[in-house]
């Protein structure tokens, strides 16, 4: 598989990740323009984007959908909640139920704890596997078995919680609903998950989903400092990462 987080943050999310046969998105949240830019410079033909995977319908995960749908008319794979909310700019879709096998991408889901229904990802090639989990509160225990030691993980490391509580910027309750356990993990949560479930297959950790006024990527890596042999990269709002292969 071929990964690149197109950008990540609180004004726009999206992610690549393509095998041999099978394209996909995860997420839409930046503009039509900004994702066909960033794939074009991947080699990737917009046209050319299989399926399209929805996390959350909060609008930094879905600004771009509707015209990319227009435009180059993929398949998207959304929860029943999600379609409620977005049926009006749909054609081509399917309600996630359970994993599906796209191709040679297995794609499975679980439920992820936000302040609107959300969901992660595994995606699964050959023996190589990706697990994305962004936009959550906490992950729930009977997640973490099958979360267990992947190949790359994108996964959210949105604040750090002394900048957060500081930040005269964010009244007092909104400070609560992105500690709470319906908003979004620290740097601490992020560290104390990816130890439990990292193994000896784990090559990648990209960062994602920080916070611009309540983190920064050098607090967000110093928490990881005690992970070894396993190259951690930061994924930032108007960067893509470099092009993982795993």
């Amino acid at each position: 598989m071929k990964i690149s987080v197109l950008a990540s943050g609180s004004k726009g999310n999206s992610t690549y990740i393509a095998s041999n046969n099978t394209k996909i998105l995860i997420d839409v949240g930046m503009s039509n323009l900004y994702i066909e830019k960033k794939l074009i410079i991947l080699g990737v033909n917009p046209n050319d984007i299989n399926y399209v995977f929805i996390t959350h319908t909060h609008v930094d995960h879905i600004a771009g959908l509707k015209v990319f749908l227009k435009k180059h008319h993929p398949k998207v794979f959304l929860t029943q909640e999600m379609y409620n909310e977005l049926r009006d700019i749909l054609n081509d879709y399917e309600i996630l139920e359970s994993s599906v096998l796209l191709n040679d991408l297995e794609i499975d889901y679980f439920k992820t704890s936000h302040d609107t229904d959300s969901v992660g990802y595994i995606i699964k090639n050959n023996d190589k596997e990706v697990v994305y989990v962004t936009d959550t509160g906490y992950i729930n225990i009977k997640n973490l078995k099958k979360l267990n030691n992947k190949d790359l993980y994108i996964f959210e490391s949105n604040h750090d919680v002394e900048m957060l509580m500081n930040n005269p910027n964010y009244p007092y309750q909104i400070k609560q609903r992105i500690l709470g356990d319906k908003g979004h993990l620290s740097n601490n949560q992020c560290h104390e998950y990816l130890k439990k479930i990292i193994g000896n297959k784990t090559k990648y950790i990209v960062l994602a989903h920080l916070s611009e006024q309540n983190n920064n990527p050098d607090i967000a890596l110093s928490n990881l400092n005690d992970i070894e042999n396993i190259k951690i990269m930061i994924a930032k709002q108007n960067e893509s990462t470099e092009l993982i292969e795993i």
